[in-house]
């Protein structure tokens, strides 16, 4: 199975790259879907998190307050390695198996956010960056979460950097201004994936 890794920092635009690989009939595989469904109630993660964390990141509902969760693993970094040191493993087993079970498509795409982060390259074939300023990432970030300012550069600084990522990468999709051309690019990638995949 061909698997082209999907990654950029934070409210880089993947989601809206993913959606357009899905248009073109594109299985794909997202580890933050994954590691979402890792901490709902009745799987083992969930019982693990509430129990090192304790009530304060607990809803009145039972479930868990992700934004709670996120400000204390974004602000304490040993809470952050604790939680990234139990998840990782999880997600990448769940990762490996969701992708094989598309073993009659021409090809996946996974979307891994921390991609060279965790390690988790030994997953795909071929990886693909989306390029985005740091400064449009923020603003983002700030609209789509809720969040002030300080948290979205505390959680953009425990990055690797665009440029990072672009030097690692084999493709790259320019999400640097509002007027890219994000279909066409994700259409000549598509028609690259083919002919690779096929060989």
């Amino acid at each position: 199975m061909f698997a082209v890794g999907l990654t950029g920092g934070i409210a880089s635009g993947k989601t809206t790259i993913s959606n357009l690989f899905t248009r073109l009939e594109v299985p794909v595989v997202d580890t933050d879907v994954i590691s979402r469904k890792l901490l709902e109630p009745g799987e083992l993660a969930f019982d693990q998190v509430c129990a090192h964390f304790g009530d304060r990141i607990i809803k009145s509902d039972g479930a868990i307050d992700r934004s709670r969760l996120r400000e204390i693993v974004f602000s304490q970094r040993d809470e952050k390695s604790w939680l990234e040191t139990m998840l990782h493993p999880l997600i990448f087993q769940r990762s490996h198996d969701a992708i094989a079970a598309y073993s009659t498509a021409n090809y996946v795409l996974v979307v891994i956010p921390l991609l060279f982060e965790t390690n988790f390259q030994s997953l795909v074939d071929r990886i693909l960056v989306v390029d985005c300023p740091a400064e449009q990432q923020i603003e983002r970030l700030i609209k789509r979460d809720h969040i002030d300012e300080a948290l979205a550069r505390k959680m953009l600084a425990q990055q690797l950097s665009n440029d990072e990522r672009i030097a690692r990468a084999h493709d790259i999709i320019d999400n640097r201004s509002i007027d890219a051309d994000l279909e066409s690019q994700v259409e000549s990638l598509h028609q690259l994936y083919l002919q690779m995949s096929s060989q």
